[in-house]
């Protein structure tokens, strides 16, 4: 069996598309970190530079998050396992922490386009 020339460019063609989605979706620059905390009614944003302690009300009690140092984690939560502290701390865009029986999320997401002085 012989390569032809359309083969070659197939090839290459598949190549540069899984390359040019690979960089669109790891390697590409996000802009700036926020964090993004999510609880049972409330919604809160703030800049990954930001030095903030937010309280967290759940149903079963409150949930602390800390952001300091370019870095966000839960200091303390009223759960059993206490899994979303043994997290640690997070400050790249994907990483999550959460405290599932108190309905609590806090996530670092790459973009703040939609960021404004309203929401900090």
């Amino acid at each position: 069996m012989k390569i032809k020339i359309f083969d070659i460019i197939i090839i290459i063609a598949v190549a540069g598309l899984t390359f040019f989605a690979a960089y669109m979706a790891y390697f590409r620059p996000q802009g700036k970190a926020r964090v993004l905390i999510q609880g049972q009614d409330d919604e809160w944003i703030y800049p990954i530079e930001a030095d903030a302690t937010v309280v967290v009300t759940g149903p079963i009690g409150d949930t602390i998050v800390r952001i300091c140092g370019n870095c966000a984690w839960v200091e303390s939560s009223p759960c059993e396992n206490h899994t979303c502290i043994a997290v640690g701390s997070i400050s790249r865009h994907g990483e999550w922490a959460a405290c599932l029986p108190n309905n609590v999320l806090v996530i670092v997401n790459g973009s703040d386009d939609d960021l404004d002085g309203i929401s900090w």
